[in-house]
């Protein structure tokens, strides 16, 4: 009669459960399958051990309770990566209500069009002194608008495409910096462009909404919905 290593067999089972074994392929990782094969396994085991040295009580007990283990995480990712899928459907399907809306995003550009340049900036705290300096596509500053106080948070603003020299700017594309102060001492403020949200995108690391600048951001990256 042929016998086989005990260890050797068990080892192979927990490498089979474990998806380590040489021979194992991704089609192969499914519960059922892994099911499959660590029964095959266990039987070829029994059927084959030694019989001066039997597997005992404890130990196909324990091998039994590393299947149901093995079994039970299977099935935990396969639901886990349900609700994943349903998570990121549902997302997607709130974030294409923003299909066609305005929104501040992280960002120092403007468009001048028609006497009306939108934007904003996000101040963590208040600030005493803030000022915002936009300046033109070859990085002139044309205009600075003192704000004074401002408490913390979005602030939505316009630029009415006065210059400090008294002459209406061009229809176009503009930056602006942000300066911020407390007494003295400086606070980082951000500054926020107006985009339109063209379409909605799922990928890899979430939903994501299309601007009309041609960039992507995620949901949580929106300041403000107009």
């Amino acid at each position: 009669m042929t016998t086989v290593n005990t260890q050797q067999v068990s080892n192979e089972l927990l490498a089979t459960m474990n998806g380590t074994s040489s021979t194992s392929t991704s089609a192969q990782t499914s519960t059922d399958e892994a099911t499959n094969r660590f029964m095959t396994l266990l039987v070829t085991q029994l059927k084959n051990q030694d019989p001066l040295n039997p597997m005992d009580n404890a130990e196909l007990t324990s091998q039994l309770a590393q299947l149901s283990t093995v079994t039970g995480i299977n099935q935990l990712n396969t639901t886990v990566d349900s609700l994943l899928g349903s998570l990121q459907s549902s997302q997607s399907y709130q974030a294409s209500g923003l299909v066609g809306h305005n929104v501040l995003v992280d960002g120092n550009s403007l468009t001048l069009k028609d006497g009306a340049g939108y934007f904003g900036i996000d101040l963590p705290v208040g600030a005493n002194n803030v000022t915002v300096t936009i300046k033109d596509s070859s990085g002139t500053p044309v205009k600075s608008i003192t704000m004074g106080k401002q408490d913390e948070g979005t602030l939505p603003l316009v630029w009415d495409g006065t210059t400090d020299s008294g002459t209406t700017a061009a229809n176009g594309k503009y930056t602006f910096d942000v300066s911020a102060t407390i007494s003295n001492t400086s606070v980082t403020a951000t500054g926020l462009s107006y985009q339109s949200v063209l379409s909605v995108s799922n990928t890899t690391s979430g939903v994501k909404l299309n601007l009309s600048d041609n960039s992507s951001v995620s949901t949580d990256s929106v300041k403000e919905i107009f």
